[in-house]
């Protein structure tokens, strides 16, 4: 079973930066991309980043986060990261890692989630 660990939120004023962890564990984890998720207070949840995961030669972002995220990873470690610059009060949201298993499939490995809190 596949488990997925966030870490690195917390409460930044704007125009900081966060770098957002998520580390998989699981007999012989593999997946065939991860991603990054937000959902804000009242709000649904949002699509933020996502990258290939073994050769990360794919990446994509949201609009609202685009040249302000870099999305990364360390497939030795299992390991993958969301770095945020530039933060603003709207990027607040609890953050999220997801996993899609195989090539064509859908995002089924879900972390907890960590808190990013902008202030103003």
């Amino acid at each position: 079973q596949v488990r997925l660990v966030e870490s690195g939120g917390g409460l930044v004023q704007a125009g900081g930066s966060l770098r957002l962890s998520c580390a998989a564990s699981g007999r012989t984890f593999s997946a065939y991309a991860m991603g990054w998720f937000r959902q804000a207070p009242g709000k649904e949840r949002e699509f933020v980043a996502a990258i290939n995961w073994n050769d990360g030669r794919y990446e994509d972002y949201a609009n609202s986060v685009k040249g302000r995220a870099t999305i990364s990873k360390d497939n030795a470690k299992n390991t993958l990261y969301l770095q945020i610059n530039s933060l603003k009060p709207e990027d607040t949201a609890v953050y999220y890692c997801a996993g899609v298993p195989r090539r064509g499939g859908t995002y089924e490995y879900w972390g907890q989630g960590t808190q990013v809190t902008v202030s103003s």
